[in-house]
């Protein structure tokens, strides 16, 4: 057998060389080519199929007695109400109170709002959206610290 591959230049200890390190190490390619030829050598990648779990069949219960359902009732998460009207996330974001780190918050608890004024910020994909307020009143209450992340319709603040 000749030393040389006529085709690309390489020798066979070349060859197996470049082989070599496609198998062992991070490439999974070589492509050589010039005027003469090709070599392609190429790591066979081998994939795992994992098996799917069936879907579970429904599991059918008896109703539960009264008194399971009443402390069911206490267990579950209970949606506070606030006296006032509230102020929600209109978007998914971060909360700002104020219009930079360095500046005084649009609004204080006790503060006096009207329609229309800037109450806080909410970041959103790097997007800052100033909230307006819907109603005239007093703050009674900021429900998020600043620079907490808020979900879409969470409340935000109580206005009276």
């Amino acid at each position: 057998m000749s030393d040389k591959i006529i085709s690309c230049g390489l020798s066979l200890d070349d060859i197996e060389k470049l082989a070599d390190r496609v198998e062992n190490g991070s490439l999974s390619k070589i492509k050589i080519k010039n005027d003469s030829g090709e070599i392609v050598i190429e790591k066979e990648v081998k994939t795992e199929v994992m098996p799917v779990a069936a879907p579970l069949a429904p599991v059918m219960t008896s109703p539960a007695p009264a008194a399971d359902a009443a402390a069911s009732e206490q267990a579950a998460p209970q949606t506070p109400s606030y006296n006032g009207n509230v102020v929600k996330a209109p978007i998914v974001g971060t909360f700002y109170s104020s219009p930079s780190p360095d500046s005084a918050p649009f609004v204080t608890v006790g503060s006096s709002v009207s329609k229309g004024d800037t109450i806080f910020i909410i970041e959103s994909m790097k997007l800052m959206n100033e909230v307006q307020s819907d109603f005239n009143g007093i703050v009674k209450e900021i429900l998020v610290e600043n620079g907490s992340a808020v979900e879409y319709d969470q409340p935000i603040m109580v206005i009276e």
